[in-house]
């Protein structure tokens, strides 16, 4: 697996900051408060479960689009 890839255990304010195109794609999936203090110190997979997100799926989607666009 490549070094950049997102994994679920990430922080949101930690994966925005070292890909800041997830940002949008995030709130594209539903997650409108992504810059918020909470973010920072909330998995993917914590801010998805409150927002009833599949976590994989969001994981692999976000590791598609993210690679689709930084190549």
């Amino acid at each position: 697996m490549s070094e950049g890839l997102i994994d679920s255990s990430m922080l949101v304010g930690e994966i925005i900051t070292k890909h800041p195109l997830a940002a949008q794609f995030l709130m594209e999936c539903g997650m409108g408060c992504i810059h918020c203090p909470a973010s920072q110190m909330e998995s993917l997979a914590e801010a998805c479960a409150v927002h009833g997100i599949d976590g994989d799926e969001i994981t692999d989607a976000l590791n598609d689009y993210l690679s689709e666009h930084n190549s």
